[in-house]
């Protein structure tokens, strides 16, 4: 088709395949048998950090047709359609707060929540991430994966020194079914022209994630009595006679993973299906949790997991972003124009804009006001009075704080030079 490099491809609505390439480069075609189209994607860092090329994207659809991304250095990114198109959205990076080089992030989504795999590149392990918008990410303990992870079940090991640009393979309902991975048996720089080290890539089968979800209409609080669960039957999987009932427990994954959370209490009868009610009081579950995670084994002592949304939890939310003020100084004093669009997939209610002025923990309300709501990519200019006038011409450091009801408060801070005497 033409250069690349860790090349993704995916689907949009209207059917057409995109391959991303790196350095902003696509190729697209309304078949896998081409022809295919190269073209250049529109990234608007929108006054945020973006690495220099636009490199190692990974891409996940949304419902209702648009698309989230995430970069290498786990900036989230958002288009309307997947097209050529893209908005950057978040203002720091989303992986965890640890030293290491990040890269060759995967993203993708099932019917529970979105999910990363992120590779830190010097320390050659991966760190696992969830999100029930796309946009809020939570980091799960532990590691993802690390170097003697392919192995056989004769008990052979492949003995590969690095893990990288991991891939999914994807069911019906957005389960990962195989990892591939990208592999060699050296260091990076002992990796020579015309030698035995060149890169590899190779295949690993993966536990299915069991379909399950919780019963209950009311949220999981710490007076709960019971959760009900029911665990889907499905083709090759009989919940009734594969699960050892016993070794469940169901809860937040703070607790599960540890084994700990709600152990079974008693089961119902779900046809096929099957309903196990836990106790509450154990499952560790709390307003910031918004999915509850199966953990056990089957009667064959192999892994059984899966996870299921809580109560009250919604993915589909307004995601309200901000550029940074422009100031402007009238006969009124000092006025500020903020715009704000929303990213999200649903339309926003009236939200508040403040505007910061000064350091982190020394700063003051410079303006207060409020944005319309705004339908999925609206955007809208807003207008704020400043309760004080600044130096003209000064360097501030401006923070600009939306405030949605029932959200998390969304923040950007940027150094902004004034307006000079005329």
């Amino acid at each position: 088709m033409g250069p690349g490099h860790n090349p993704e491809l995916y689907r949009i609505k209207t059917g057409e395949y995109m391959i991303y390439s790196t350095h902003g480069r696509f190729y697209s075609s309304k078949s896998l048998d081409g022809p295919w189209k190269a073209g250049t994607y529109n990234f608007d860092k929108r006054q945020r950090y973006a690495f220099k090329n636009y490199v190692n994207f990974s891409f996940a659809p949304r419902s209702d047709g648009s698309f989230l991304a995430v970069s290498r250095r786990g900036y989230i990114w958002a288009s309307k359609n997947g097209g050529e198109d893209w908005s950057e959205v978040s203002s720091e990076s989303v992986y965890p707060k640890v030293a290491g080089i990040f890269e060759d992030p995967v993203m993708w989504k099932d019917d529970v929540q979105y999910h990363i795999i992120v590779n830190d590149w010097k320390g050659r392990i991966a760190y696992y991430l969830r999100s029930l918008d796309g946009f809020h990410w939570k980091t799960e303990p532990g590691e993802a994966y690390v170097p003697g992870l392919a192995r056989y079940e004769d008990g052979t090991s492949s003995d590969w020194y690095k893990f990288e640009r991991i891939r999914m393979l994807q069911d019906q309902y957005g389960r990962p079914t195989q990892a591939h991975f990208a592999v060699v048996d050296s260091d990076k720089h002992s990796d020579l022209p015309n030698d035995q080290h060149n890169s590899k890539h190779i295949c690993i089968p993966l536990t299915v994630a069991r379909l399950i979800e919780v019963l209950d209409a009311d949220p999981i609080t710490e007076t709960t009595d019971e959760i009900r669960v029911k665990i889907n039957a499905e083709k090759g999987f009989d919940p009734h006679a594969d699960i050892d009932l016993d070794s469940l427990r169901f809860g937040a994954s703070e607790e599960v993973n540890y084994g700990r959370g709600s152990k079974p209490i008693t089961t119902e009868d779900g046809g096929e299906d099957l309903i196990v009610i836990f106790g509450g009081e154990d499952s560790g579950i709390t307003a910031d949790n918004f999915a509850g995670k199966l953990l056990g084994k089957t009667r064959a002592g192999k892994l059984l997991f899966g996870w299921a949304r809580l109560p009250g939890k919604h993915s589909k939310v307004p995601l309200l972003s901000s550029l940074s003020p422009v100031f402007e100084f009238t006969g009124a004093g000092l006025e500020a124009y903020v715009e704000v669009q929303n990213f999200g997939e649903v339309v926003s209610k009236r939200s508040t804009v403040k505007v910061l002025v000064g350091n982190e923990g020394e700063s003051r309300l410079l303006a207060t006001g409020y944005v319309r709501a705004l339908k999925p990519f609206e955007k809208s200019m807003v207008r704020l009075v400043c309760d004080e006038s600044l130096r003209r011409g000064s360097k501030q450091n401006v923070t600009v704080l939306l405030e949605s009801e029932g959200l998390p408060t969304e923040s950007f801070t940027r150094q902004v030079t004034l307006p000079g005497n005329e």
